[in-house]
């Protein structure tokens, strides 16, 4: 500082009346800062309300709710086409004869699958659903294929032969006594199906001209899944 400064200042310090006089600047200077931090809190607390803010609010809303709206919708959707599906596809049946035991039980109750055999054919092993004829009120039966169409099937000292050759099955079932139709071999046509009964020598299968072989516009579908009793419910073999 130069002289003439310096002597100012001082004159200033002496002077009573500026002391004051600058306390009271900085004063409003403060009052002035503190109010305007005021108008910009309000500002920050009222940003919500701001129009823009609003406006953006709303389109988020209605967001939420077509998603929401479009999630119900799909989920709706999709239940009605499941139960179309098993309703089309998939039908219960109840085992109502001895002929498949102990494999099968009489009460036992089973989802069959109406559509497999629409565009496939059945495979040897495959445990079917017939009727015996056309009509709509025919019973219901349960068998295993057994012969495969253009095959011969015959049934000679409890042995099953299918082209001259032994049948080797699966499983251990009963050695068969009757061989019914079978005993000079039954010839399959196209279209045609050998079926048998897991109780071999308590089932009214194609040994026997009341059943006969099973064409396949009769077979209505394949057992699937066993749904009762509960403590057998599950996926069948074959």
């Amino acid at each position: 500082l130069d002289n003439d400064n310096f002597r100012d200042l001082k004159s200033r310090d002496n002077n009573d009346s500026y002391c004051p006089s600058f306390f009271n600047s900085c004063c409003s200077d403060f009052v002035l800062c503190m109010e305007k931090s005021d108008m910009d809190i309000a500002k920050i607390k009222n940003w919500k309300e701001h129009p823009k803010v609003l406006e953006l609010k709303a389109k988020l809303e209605n967001k939420k709710v077509r998603d929401s709206l479009r999630w119900i919708f799909e989920l709706a959707v999709t239940l009605v086409f499941a139960a179309l599906v098993a309703v089309l596809m998939f039908q219960t049946v109840t085992m109502q004869e001895s002929s498949m035991e102990p494999t099968l039980a009489v009460g036992d109750r089973f989802f069959m699958n109406q559509a497999v055999y629409k565009f496939s054919s059945p495979q040897r092993g495959d445990l079917i659903v017939f009727r015996t004829n056309a009509s709509d009120d025919a019973a219901l039966h349960i068998r295993r294929v057994i012969g495969l169409p253009g095959e011969t099937v015959q049934i000679r000292d409890g042995v099953i032969y299918i082209d001259g050759e032994v049948y080797d099955e699966a499983a251990d079932y009963p050695e068969i006594q009757n061989p019914g139709l079978a005993e000079n071999g039954v010839s399959l046509k196209s279209n045609e199906y050998f079926v048998l009964g897991d109780n071999r020598n308590n089932s009214e299968d194609s040994r026997y001209a009341d059943i006969g072989t099973v064409k396949k516009r009769y077979i209505v579908g394949k057992l699937w899944f066993i749904c009762s009793p509960i403590e057998k419910a599950g996926f069948l073999k074959g």
